[in-house]
């Protein structure tokens, strides 16, 4: 039989960092991996690492389980994911039931806030389609 040998291997578990189901990239800055959240953008990453004295420059295998808690606690008394999610969707029906211009872009998948329509707003228009010249091409018989 194999015996073991006198030199012992150690082996670093690290937990993996998750807010509100949303897995927190290890390998990033905190104030970068915490905007893998929706709803906490960089502005609001940086206040809540601040307010908890927390670097910025921090990754999430260096924290300790008090501070990934008080990270977690702090993160969520904000409207994150889910919830958010649903706010902005019932939000957009509101406008739309009530046949307000804006709910009508929104229906129409265009642009709501009065940008310009000719030359931009592919995200919404999606890829461009080419019309023809308009002339019909004869077929050859």
């Amino acid at each position: 039989m194999h015996q073991p040998s006198s030199q012992t291997t150690t082996r670093l578990i690290s937990f993996i960092m998750r807010i509100s189901g949303i897995t927190i990239p290890d390998e990033k800055q905190l104030s970068y991996a915490l905007t893998a959240v929706y709803g906490i953008g960089l502005s609001r990453a940086e206040s809540i690492l601040d307010e908890l004295a927390i670097a910025r420059t921090t990754k999430a295998t260096e924290l300790t389980t008090d501070l990934e808690n008080a990270i977690r606690e702090k993160v969520e008394s904000f409207t994150i994911e889910g919830e958010l999610k649903r706010q902005v969707s019932g939000n957009i029906k509101r406008l739309k039931d009530a046949n307000t211009y804006r709910g009508s872009r929104h229906t129409k998948r265009l642009p709501a806030r009065g940008q310009r329509t000719k030359t931009n707003a592919r995200t919404l228009k999606g890829a461009k389609k080419t019309m023809g010249s308009g002339k019909r091409k004869l077929e050859k018989t």
